[in-house]
């Protein structure tokens, strides 16, 4: 998901560099699944929604460790956000001069910091409205309410405490949302990105997410 933003010479027959490791790619799509799946397929709140939005969390957590520890072009250090880089590249796009990157342009990797930062918000608004309870005992607590025992769900409610709480969970939910619905329009947009910049740039920019290596066109 991130690479250095140096330019990049078309000039020599050397072969294609790795651009991107296994790690990377790997959760790069599981997350870009998930994504489809949770926001557009199956129905919110739900078990399977819950596991989901576990399973992206942990890969979160383990692409921003590999973010510091990780080969160089998985590295954060390889592609800081920096807007003015971003208009910049954007500016020669219009132009129809596109400067040739090893990989995500400046303009890819404030994409890539707006989705990650998406993603926290809506896996972190919903441990919130979870409360951080694991797919496992909510799952439990399903059956136990469909069996009749609601007693797992009674809480007070009579202090100040359990209406700030309702509160909360309320604010929380409508961020969820919001952040979901945003994550949506921005990976359109990224989709949209990639393929122009593929075309105006002549390298096909999906190829090294799938295999690892970009191979001019």
């Amino acid at each position: 998901m991130g690479a250095s933003n140096t330019p990049q010479s078309n000039e020599g027959a050397q072969s294609p560099p790795e651009l991107w490791d296994p790690l990377v790619r790997i959760s790069h799509w599981l997350i870009a699944v998930a994504v489809i799946a949770n926001g557009l397929l199956n129905k919110a709140g739900g078990t399977i929604h819950i596991w989901i939005g576990w399973g992206v969390l942990a890969l979160l957590a383990l692409r921003f460790v590999w973010g510091f520890l990780g080969p160089a072009e998985a590295r954060f250090s390889a592609f800081p956000p920096d807007p003015r880089a971003a208009v910049s590249h954007l500016i020669d796009l219009v132009r129809g001069s596109p400067r040739h990157y090893r990989s995500h342009n400046p303009a890819g990797a404030i994409m890539v910091y707006a989705l990650w930062a998406c993603l926290v918000v809506v896996t972190g608004t919903g441990l919130y409205m979870t409360g951080a309870k694991s797919p496992i005992t909510i799952a439990e607590e399903k059956a136990a309410v469909a069996a009749g025992d609601w007693s797992v769900l009674v809480k007070d409610d009579d202090d100040e405490k359990g209406e700030d709480s309702k509160v909360l969970g309320e604010a929380a939910k409508e961020v969820h949302e919001i952040a979901a619905n945003l994550m949506l329009v921005l990976a359109l947009i990224h989709v949209a990105g990639v393929a122009v910049e593929s075309r105006a740039t002549r390298r096909n920019l999906v190829r090294p997410m799938l295999v690892g290596r970009i191979k001019d066109k």
